[in-house]
This record gives C-alpha cells, structure tokens and sequence, in this order.
C-alpha cells in the first residue's frame, strides 16, 4: 500500500512526498482564502466552498486552518468563526447547523505513545464525527476518534477525548456529560432569561 492508502485506511502511515503533493494544493487554497478581503462575504462563502470537500451553505471566518480540505464534510448551515484548526488526516463528519466559537481545534490526527514507534516517523488519522445542531463552545479540542451525537452544546475549553450522546451539555478536561438539555430550555437566551416575546414570535414562525 501506498501511504496515501494507508492513511485513508487509518492504519500507520508515513507523510511521504506523496502526502506532501497532496497537502501543497490546500495550502495554496487557504493562501487565498485567509488573505481575502473579510468584508467580501459572497467570496468568502464561494471560497469555503472550493476548499471543503463537501458543504452547503458554510460560512468560515478566517484565519482558517487544515490539512487536506476535501476530508471535511459539513452538512448545511455550517458556521466556524475565527482561527478554527481542523486537521483533517482522516475523515471529518459535520452535520446540519453546526457552529464552532473561535479557536476551535479538530484533531484527528495522532502519534503512538512509545518514543521508539513515535520516532520513526508513522502517525496514524481517526475518523471525528459530529451530528446535527451541535454548538462546540469557544477554545474547544476535539481529539482523534471521537463522535458527537446530535443537538449537543460543548462548554467553552472543553478537551473532548470520548463520545458524547445526544441532547447533552458537556464540558471540561476531559469533557463530561453534565447533564441533558430539556424542553423547558427551549425559550432561554442565556441561562434562564427568557428570549423576549418580539424575537420568539419570530422563531416560531420560523418554524412553521
């Protein structure tokens, strides 16, 4: 096998030439993209576009970093605001109506424990997926492996090493469940302040 292919594979691979050809034309991308005028927000979407592999209607503040571009998969809606990382080894799942605060950093890529293996040169990419309606606070790391489920909020400087379920609120170091988001936080803005009658009228036309 290649090591392109045993980097698709997620098994141990060398970032040989090959690897190197293949990250020289996202660089040149994000060249393009962290140098544009940020108030064109028209080519800034047109840009995000051409970088990721797949997405419907994203919008990225830059700075913006990755390795590869067309491992990531966003669904639509997609908002990351500034400096997010997303090193994009293997592959990245998005889903629908995802937001990332600034500094928000996806791993997926990683090096054995063992200073003899780590040495040599190999490193290895593991799948992140994330599901839909998730909200990933501010200064967050996202590490190697890990899947998200749907309609989860991660609490700003979170380091998420293992899965989270559905409907939950987690954060820390490392990230835990702190509890279940329930439908009587539907109407908060902010804690238990309540969305005001103006802008809830709104949304629940929205949703019609």
């Amino acid at each position: 096998m290649t090591n392109r292919e045993r980097r698709d594979a997620q098994i141990a691979y060398i970032s040989d030439d090959s690897v190197f050809e293949e990250q020289k034309e996202c660089r040149k991308k994000l060249q393009e993209f962290n140098f544009m005028d940020r108030s064109d927000f028209d080519g800034l979407k047109k840009a995000a576009k051409e970088l990721l592999g797949k997405s419907d209607k994203a919008f990225i503040n830059p700075p913006f970093y990755c390795d590869y571009g067309t491992h990531i998969e966003v669904g639509k809606n997609f908002f990351a605001n500034y400096n997010c990382t997303i090193l994009d080894v293997a592959k990245v799942k998005i889903g629908d109506n995802c937001q990332m605060a600034p500094n928000v950093s996806i791993y997926t890529a990683g090096h054995p424990i063992h200073p003899v293996s780590r040495n040599s040169g190999y490193e290895y990419g593991k799948e992140v997926t994330i599901g839909d309606n998730v909200w990933i606070g501010g200064n967050s790391v996202i590490c190697p492996g890990v899947t998200i489920g749907d309609h989860v909020v991660i609490g700003a400087g979170s380091v998420v090493t293992k899965d989270i379920p559905d409907w939950s609120v987690a954060a820390g170091n490392p990230c835990k469940v702190i509890r279940k988001i329930t439908e009587e936080e539907k109407r908060y803005l902010f804690r238990k302040e309540e969305i005001d009658d103006e802008a809830w009228e709104d949304i629940l036309s929205r949703m019609e």
